[in-house]
């Protein structure tokens, strides 16, 4: 029994020992609070840097938001602001709810969403509106038409600005990134927080204010629903679609171990982005030069649509991939007796974790429930985790200390989350899993060990073999931690 575990392994000796028939003893509570990947305890001089940088990026964040409102405020005024923001608004929660149903099998830290998403909305349309503004009086002063400003200057600035934070999340907090998936949805909420705020200025500027000076409000309204129809309704996956093609390299980046692929791939896909971009605002410019429609109707439907289900069709792919990633990692778990086979059969989708979740439910009510979410995410970490060993990503002696110190706080997290629920289902038979079978105890008080079926749907756990005779994983060359299993001690069920 491990000394820093005593509930867990407890509760499993008090309910082996319990006689048939009997009521199942009651479980520990749930842990309020698991390290799960956590960085080590810092230094007091590291702790006040690190609040430092924080409080310079919260504070350089509001500033270019300060700038933002002032700056629309001036140009559009206030009645034409607040008509521009109203109705730019309108899309976001529905664009910000398909990104977080995207990253729901490990959901990513509510602060660094809310931070790609205000970076975008602000530091990149602050940076962009200058840099746009001077090309513009560039082009301006040699002669050449304003509509350049849009070809050629805007997709590189506003891709770049829109790419800066996650690729700031990236280098600071590459642990945070579980692949491709986080990819999209950092970019993805960034570029929905940069079209926010670009559309407050053609609602309330190119529609309510100029319809509204012209010819009355009704106008104005009139001509906001329009541009809403045709920008947000028609177009509005524009933004995001361009710079997911810059969250597919960094999602390439964060899981290779080749330093080459890791300079190589955020800059193909940054690139990608920017000529994706600059080629859909060409289309117009090209339709108003020549007065040929159909170079819109043509770019759109032969470029944009495609590449726009192309990388739906990819996003849930790679959901379902990630589903499947417990599927491949964790087997190695269940070998080493931490995790049985129906655990990590009922991690595959989600409707087996709904599945499981209903089931803690069913047998431990509310905190059940808690404890089944605790337990799911804990496990996703750590098919994450042990992926990303398994792929090399940890080069560095201290990284791989890291790695494994993780692992092993995964692993307590997951053992005490499980003996909360563990056990607690009377239509089951009480069992011990070894590792490679079960030992099960039915009502005539018989016992028998019991291959696991080749298809474990069903998500009921049972107890573990004491914490000592289960080695941490089975680790690669190179990972530090133990690298076979210790005998199972003589005289188990």
């Amino acid at each position: 029994m491990r000394p820093d575990q005593p509930a867990a392994d407890g509760y499993a000796d008090r309910m082996a020992d319990t006689p048939p028939g009997s009521p199942l003893p009651s479980p520990p509570p749930v842990p309020a609070a698991q390290s799960t990947g956590e960085a080590p305890p810092m230094p007091q001089h590291s702790k006040v840097w690190r609040f430092l940088a924080l409080a310079g990026v919260a504070v350089f964040i509001a500033a270019c938001a300060s700038f933002m409102v002032l700056k629309l405020g001036e140009s559009l005024g206030l009645q034409a602001l607040l008509v521009g923001l109203l109705a730019a608004v309108l899309p976001v929660p529905v664009l910000v709810a398909c990104f977080l149903w995207l990253d729901r099998y490990e959901p990513e830290p509510l602060r660094y969403l809310v931070f790609c998403f205000t970076w975008g909305a602000f530091v990149s349309t602050a940076a962009s509106l200058k840099v746009n503004e001077f090309a513009a009086g560039r082009f301006a002063d040699w002669g050449l038409p304003d509509a350049l400003t849009g070809v050629l200057v805007a997709p590189f600035i506003e891709e770049l600005t829109k790419a800066l934070g996650p690729i700031l999340l990236l280098a600071f907090r590459r642990r945070e990134w579980s692949g491709i998936t986080d990819g999209l949805v950092y970019c993805g909420l960034s570029a929905v927080g940069f079209a926010m705020v670009e559309n407050i200025l053609y609602l309330g500027g190119l529609g309510y204010a100029a319809g509204a000076e012209r010819y009355g409000p009704i106008t104005g309204i009139q001509q906001v629903i329009g541009i809403f129809i045709l920008r947000i309704l028609l177009f509005g996956f524009a933004h995001p679609l361009f710079t997911s093609m810059t969250g597919v390299g960094l999602g390439i980046a964060a899981r290779t171990a080749d330093r080459r692929v890791r300079v190589l791939a955020p800059i193909a896909g940054l690139l990608l982005a920017m000529m994706l971009h600059g080629t859909w605002n060409l289309l117009p410019t090209l339709t108003q030069a020549t007065g040929e429609a159909l170079i819109m109707l043509y770019g759109f439907l032969g470029l944009m649509v495609p590449v726009f289900f192309g990388v739906v069709g990819l996003a849930i792919w790679l959901r379902a991939w990630e589903g499947r990633l417990t599927e491949r990692t964790l087997p190695d778990y269940v070998r080493a007796g931490w995790l049985t086979p129906p655990e990590v059969a009922a991690l595959s989708s989600l409707g087996r974790r709904h599945a499981a979740r209903s089931w803690a439910r069913r047998v431990a009510g509310d905190a059940g429930v808690r404890a089944m979410r605790g337990y799911q995410s804990a496990a996703t970490r750590l098919a994450l985790l042990r992926d990303g060993a398994l792929r090399g990503l940890d080069r560095e002696p201290a990284d791989q200390e890291r790695t494994a110190r993780e692992e092993r706080e995964l692993l307590d997290a997951i053992s005490a989350y499980r003996s909360f629920f563990v056990g607690r289902d009377p239509q089951a038979p009480v069992g011990v899993w070894d590792g490679s079978r079960y030992h099960l105890r039915f009502p005539d008080g018989t016992q028998r060990a019991v291959d696991a079926p080749d298809e474990p749907v069903v998500p009921i756990p049972v107890v573990l073999l004491p914490a000592p005779t289960r080695p941490v994983g089975y680790a690669p060359p190179g990972w530090p931690g133990p690298h076979s299993a210790a005998p199972w001690p003589p005289g188990h069920p």
